[in-house]
């Protein structure tokens, strides 16, 4: 008699709601990781919007970034910045590094950047370019330390609409895992499921403000990353991977 053939269990999605840019790069990551284990759909829930706003006079000694978006944002000021930039994680840094700046990662969150700015505290005034959104409160902290930094917002993010392949996803009775990167992009989730949901909500929070932010979905479980970093989530991705389905 032959052998029983053992059946390949079926990808696991994984809803991907950061911009289109970022969540192609957090789609091959996870091919590379864990290849035909997982279907990346990309929904991006929000979409930037460049701004074009006059920058404080300087010289600035250092830029600052709390996201690569923010790079992105501040090439196409088209303005003569410093070359110096301090970024709050490697993501951000490797595209700054792409951008022509000599960054430093500081490897975690707010927290860590300000801590970062600190011990490496430059000659002269610092410009943060950020998004309409934030959280840690950076500049404040910087400028009650005695570093003289100014913040100016050069992009917002707009809430988008999920796709129909999105929807329909979520419509199904199936475990879905969706990795949530901020407070804001959780709460636009929650506030787009759609009515009358039936998948099985897996999340991989990036931090625990992240986690209460999806507070009220409908969960068939959280892990909340180690790190706030790429390769953390990928860990809680996994996590949830391994999870058994609900009885």
């Amino acid at each position: 008699m032959g052998m029983a053939r053992q059946s390949t269990p079926d990808p696991v999605p994984v809803l991907l709601t950061r911009p289109k840019a970022q969540s192609q790069v957090f789609a091959r990551a996870l091919a590379a990781r864990f290849g035909d284990r997982v279907q990346p759909v990309i929904t991006p829930l929000m979409a930037p919007v460049f701004l074009t706003p006059d920058l404080p006079e300087g010289p600035h000694a250092a830029v600052i970034f709390t996201s690569a978006t923010g790079v992105v944002a501040a090439v196409r000021l088209g303005a003569d910045l410093p070359k110096r930039a301090y970024c709050v994680g490697r993501q951000t840094a490797a595209r700054a590094r792409k951008a022509g700046f000599q960054a430093l990662s500081a490897e975690g969150d707010a927290d860590a950047l300000v801590a970062a700015v600190q011990a490496d505290r430059p000659s002269g005034q610092v410009l943060h370019l950020r998004g309409e959104d934030t959280r840690g409160d950076v500049a404040e902290r910087l400028n009650s330390a005695g570093i003289e930094t100014h913040s100016v917002v050069i992009y917002r993010q707009e809430p988008q609409a999920m796709t129909p392949e999105a929807l329909d996803l979520l419509a199904s009775a199936t475990a879905v895992i969706v990795p949530l990167f901020s407070p804001r992009t959780a709460a636009v989730f929650r506030g787009a499921m759609p009515k009358g949901s039936r998948a099985r909500l897996r999340i991989a929070a990036i931090s625990a403000a992240v986690a209460k932010a999806a507070e009220g979905l409908a969960l068939e479980a959280i892990e909340v990353a180690s790190h706030p970093d790429a390769e953390a989530m990928l860990d809680a991705v996994e996590r949830l991977l391994d999870k058994r389905p609900a009885p």
